[in-house]
């Protein structure tokens, strides 16, 4: 029996198409050229998941250092439906939660999620999200348009190098 592979790879000219139509098919809301092309700059912030070498799931981030705070904020992470449950969100929850980690220097993760994607809730409240605010009227053409913001803290933990 053969396992399954699950692997990060780069965002690049070559395959930015091919996140356009996972957004596409996978968010309710669309993005537009300046995101893909924000996207293509982030770096280690962009990726795209493969499940046995099919693109099935993608994750773009970028930093917001508004309110005199360092945060790390997850614009989209998604996964196609039937590759759903898999371990593919897990594994690129992980790949941002390292980052932050490596880096050393976020107050926070945070994200929307619309309010009634329960499924999204419970997700990451597994890796220590929490709602801290409900926007109203977030999202412009979808419903519900309300959207609540999840966020996890990172406490700067005091740790010496020995």
């Amino acid at each position: 029996m053969t396992r399954s592979k699950i692997e990060l790879g780069d965002v690049t000219p070559h395959n930015i198409k091919q996140l356009k139509r996972l957004n596409q098919v996978v968010f309710p809301v669309s993005y537009n050229d300046k995101f893909y092309k924000d996207v293509l700059e982030a770096g280690e912030l962009a990726k795209l998941a493969y499940y046995n070498d099919i693109v099935v799931g993608a994750v773009c981030c970028r930093i917001d250092t508004s309110e005199n705070l360092r945060r790390l904020y997850i614009m989209t992470l998604g996964c196609l439906y039937h590759y759903r449950r898999l371990g593919i969100g897990t594994k690129m929850v992980e790949h941002v939660l390292n980052y932050v980690e490596k880096d050393g220097n976020f107050d926070s993760i945070f994200l929307h999620v619309q309010v009634n994607n329960e499924g999204a809730i419970e997700f990451y409240k597994k890796f220590g999200f929490e709602i801290v605010e409900t926007k109203e009227r977030y999202y412009k053409r979808i419903e519900p348009a309300d959207a609540h913001v999840l966020q996890k803290t990172l406490r700067p933990q005091s740790r010496e190098d020995k």
